[in-house]
């Protein structure tokens, strides 16, 4: 058999995926990541993590013991800093050793602040923001020109969209009607600098994409059903690319960094960390 023609949905467990417990294990592990010497991005890791849990358990097709099978789905995290996220997400669906975890940030380790290629699970290494949609593209247009059965996805953050490659590959993906291409957008309203809308207004987004010939999905990026549902219907029966608005929120289950620019980049000390862990269980005990 054709390695192409092979089956392969996401793994089909005894039973579903406790999204929600998977999820709030995404943000313990990326609090603890921030304690390392130079911390992490804790804002737009937690924005994210809803998104990634239900992709890399639900979405995605992909074989952990043959990261580069043929027949995989690509995913592209253009939001590079948001790191912390996608490692927590790799090691729980098996393409690294969750204690390589504790490794984040350190000399020599694979875990850098921004995702490098040489580590299993990561296609292009990313960071300076505004190429991910770009290599998501291109992905896109290669699988469908030879023929193999993938899907690319790319999530960006939305001040990275104040970058004008992203609209010329938005722009690109229209015109050749790449639907095996889904952009999702981490839509937290800040960035480093403060409000995307007082840096560069974004409204009205879906109108934006739309302009550009895209399918256009918004949902609360928290509410793991509704993105379940909104990433089942993928792709678009009209032959157009997907972008998926997913309106979150910054530091989202930790009161301590909800809506706060500060918590872009943050390091934790011990004090800081217990901190986050009660509020981030006592916020899963509602």
């Amino acid at each position: 058999m054709s390695i192409l023609a092979e089956p392969s949905p996401v793994p089909v467990a005894a039973e579903p995926p406790d999204l929600a417990a998977l999820a709030h294990e995404v943000r313990e592990l990326v609090l603890r990541m921030g304690t390392t010497a130079h911390g992490t991005h804790v804002g737009g890791s937690l924005s994210a993590a809803d998104v990634l849990t239900v992709l890399y358990h639900e979405v995605l097709r992909l074989r952990p013991e043959r990261p580069d099978w043929d027949g995989r789905d690509w995913f592209v995290l253009s939001k590079g800093h948001a790191s912390a996220a996608l490692y927590a997400v790799l090691a729980q669906r098996g393409f690294i050793d969750r204690a390589e975890l504790a490794t984040y940030g350190a000399p020599g380790s694979r875990l850098a602040g921004h995702p490098l290629r040489r580590l299993p699970g990561v296609e292009f290494p990313t960071g300076s923001l505004g190429h991910g949609l770009s290599l998501a593209s291109g992905v896109a247009l290669g699988l469908r020109r030879t023929g193999r059965p993938g899907r690319a996805f790319a999530l960006l953050g939305d001040g990275e969209l104040q970058e004008g490659s992203v609209w010329e590959a938005a722009m690109n993906a229209g015109h050749h009607g790449l639907d095996n291409l889904v952009a999702v957008v981490d839509r937290n309203g800040l960035q480093i600098s403060g409000s995307t809308e007082e840096c560069v207004s974004l409204e009205p987004l879906g109108d934006r994409w739309r302009s550009f010939g895209w399918a256009v999905e918004e949902v609360d990026g928290h509410d793991l059903d509704a993105l379940r549902a909104v990433f089942a219907g993928l792709p678009d029966a009209s032959g157009r690319p997907t972008v998926v608005l997913a309106r979150t929120v910054k530091g989202r289950g930790v009161p301590l960094f909800e809506g706060k620019k500060k918590s872009h980049s943050v390091r934790l000390t011990p004090r800081l960390l217990q901190r986050a862990m009660t509020g981030l269980n006592a916020r899963r005990a509602r």
